[in-house]
């Protein structure tokens, strides 16, 4: 399958039955997950509950927990200008760089972090950490359980967003950093970025939570649903439990399916329109039913991309984590649980296209801070890629985030 945005899906073998017309690749891994034995690349790594449990906000806790995590630039002496850059859903710690061995895809900011940039290692610290739960390094469902030695699967417990700040706090603590100088991310990462300000406003000097919410909403929950029956309604799921199975085996199917309905709507109508308009992938065969408009070529090809670099169990725990977003959870209310970050200046900044997490999410974001007398900046970008905009757009993400760090230095 070639990259529709480079050129034109080959034609379907009309001699296959209806019912087999979008099957996959024959060579997909039944994981993306990075595993021992495969290229360390940029990754490091740290065990952070040396001799003890780590204990799950949800109850359940992990005998080892071990972080994979890449830094660019150098600490200062006073430790003093680290910036911790949180990830999204299926990003990874590979936020700068290129592809090459270890590393399946380019640095996913490229444009924002890099010299001469908003996070420039030249003067910045930055660190990007896989997060639990996820599955290039990190402790998640494909790591092997140290009691079985086998991978974790469906006996994985269910993490949330606190799990994940609480084992960067162990990151933080091997590397000697005792407050970052700014945390930033976007969609879940943003999400990350507010829990840190929430559980340790200490260790934060600044917070950039970006095309986030204080709390998932329905809209956003209901698609998440939508994408994670797709996942497990995959014959080859088995249950979470489909590791040991061959070379092309694996919920293949599920988790590009899953994919798709999120790339709709992480971008926009109208970003699809410009981009693909009614366009065909052969225009000499158009009447067959799988024959392919070119936005359908364009899922297709990128969900075979999320196969090859994420794991299907990965995919549900850290979407389930998304849902079970919510600042106000045990805190008594949002103004409660924002007020610890009274002291901390807050940049957001949403996407104007964006209708998944919109304007409107990150507004509460600001009107929160400046409820309990804190320091916020709201920005709004112009751009018509919708919620991926604040990963695409990256001259305008980085114009903002320089202003906004020379503001509070």
């Amino acid at each position: 399958m070639t990259d529709p945005t480079h050129g034109i899906s080959s034609e379907p073998d009309s001699t296959k039955p209806a019912s087999s017309r979008r099957l996959r690749s024959v060579d997909l891994p039944v994981t993306g997950a990075w595993q021992k034995g495969d290229p360390v690349g940029d990754r490091q790594f740290v065990v952070i509950n040396e001799g003890r449990p780590f204990a799950l906000e949800g109850g359940g806790t992990l005998d080892e927990v071990t972080m994979a995590y890449e830094t660019w630039g150098t600490l200062s002496p006073q430790a003093d200008n680290a910036v911790l850059v949180c990830h999204a859903l299926t990003g990874d710690a590979h936020v700068f760089g290129e592809a090459g061995k270890g590393h399946k895809t380019p640095g996913w900011w490229n444009g924002v972090v890099g010299p001469g940039q908003a996070l420039d290692p030249a003067k910045h610290f930055i660190v990007c950490i896989n997060v639990l739960g996820g599955c290039q390094g990190s402790t998640g469902p494909a790591s092997p359980n140290p009691i079985t030695e086998l991978p974790y699967g469906s006996a994985f417990p269910v993490v949330t967003t606190r799990d994940m700040v609480r084992a960067q706090v162990g990151v933080a603590d091997h590397l000697g950093i005792d407050q970052w100088k700014l945390v930033i991310g976007g969609s879940m990462g943003g999400m990350q970025v507010l829990e840190w300000g929430i559980m340790y406003p200490d260790r934060v000097g600044a917070l950039a939570p970006l095309a986030t919410a204080l709390a998932a909403s329905p809209w956003q929950i209901g698609w998440s649903a939508a994408g994670r029956n797709a996942l497990v309604l995959d014959p080859q799921f088995l249950g979470g439990d489909y590791y040991q199975q061959e070379l092309g085996q694996g919920p293949h199917n599920g988790l590009a399916v899953a994919r798709s309905i999120a790339q709709i709507h992480y971008r926009s109508a109208g970003s699809f329109s410009e981009r693909f308009g009614r366009e065909v992938a052969n225009p000499r065969s158009i009447y067959g039913l799988w024959d392919q408009f070119q936005v359908e070529s364009y899922l297709d090809y990128h969900g075979e991309k999320l196969v090859r670099r994420f794991d299907a169990n990965s995919y549900l725990v850290l979407n389930r984590a998304m849902d079970l977003h919510d600042v106000a959870r045990q805190r008594g209310s949002v103004h409660e649980a924002v007020s610890r970050v009274a002291r901390v200046p807050v940049m957001t900044l949403s996407i104007s296209s964006d209708f998944l997490y919109p304007v409107e999410q990150q507004k509460e974001i600001y009107e929160a801070v400046q409820a309990i007398g804190g320091r916020c900046t709201q920005y709004v970008v112009e751009n018509n890629d919708g919620h991926d905009g604040f990963l695409t757009a990256t001259h305008e993400v980085s114009t903002h985030i320089k202003h906004f760090l020379e503001e509070v230095s």
